[in-house]
């Protein structure tokens, strides 16, 4: 999944961005509103998390801003205003959810993940293909019963392998929704953590390449 945390409070939105990369979501930072809506024109989210008392542009025009031009990002209003009044006002503007300050972390993953299905096809929490299974609540991969050790950037290309059922993914979208902004579209980070990937999984390969096209899970691997 990918977010932009729109927060000027530069401690807190590390601390927001840092531990959603713990759970394998591509995250983007923006402390100030005018770069908030730079980031939202040039790159595609599945959730903001939006602070409304951003500098420059406050965050319920930039909310007003993606409702009025619709598409498919969802909005977490992550903000100190947190009384009923307020979080009715800020529902009435368009946002998806409300979480006040100071918040618990594990409630403002949940909320994200809630948001994050309504953008795509609802992926149940273990998925199994192939004999691997894949636990997205307690960040588990087993094969054949036996447990793996991935990281970040491995759980996150395994998820969305799975979750798309078969279907071709390319490297493109994984650069997408694993990486962020900052990942280099000619990097060869995707083959790398894919050769990890598959040595870890071990044999025999369940994830296909398709030269020039992308990934998917199927039959023999690398």
């Amino acid at each position: 999944m990918r977010v932009l945390v729109a927060e000027d409070e530069e401690t807190l939105a590390g601390y927001i961005a840092e531990g959603l990369r713990d759970r394998s979501m591509a995250v983007d930072v923006a402390h100030d509103g005018t770069s908030a809506l730079d980031k939202l024109g040039t790159e595609s989210y599945d959730v903001v998390v939006l602070d409304r008392d951003l500098p420059g542009v406050p965050g319920d025009e930039i909310c007003r801003h993606l409702v009025d031009r619709g598409g498919h990002t969802r909005v977490l209003m992550l903000t100190a205003l947190a009384d009923v009044a307020d979080r009715v006002a800020g529902l009435r503007l368009g946002a998806d959810d409300y979480l006040g300050k100071p918040f618990d972390f594990d409630e403002l993953v949940a909320r994200l993940d809630a948001l994050g299905r309504r953008t795509r096809p609802a992926v149940p929490p273990v998925l199994r293909r192939h004999g691997v299974t894949l636990d997205s609540a307690h960040r588990e991969v087993r094969r054949d019963g036996r447990p793996i050790a991935l990281s970040n950037k491995e759980f996150g290309v395994l998820s969305t392998l799975m979750a798309a059922s078969g279907a071709i993914v390319s490297a493109e979208e994984l650069l997408r929704v694993v990486w962020d902004e900052h990942a280099d579209p000619f990097t060869n980070a995707v083959r790398v953590t894919m050769c990890r990937l598959r040595a870890k999984l071990g044999e025999p390969g369940v994830i296909d390449t398709l030269p020039g096209v992308g990934y998917r899970m199927g039959g023999p691997g690398c």
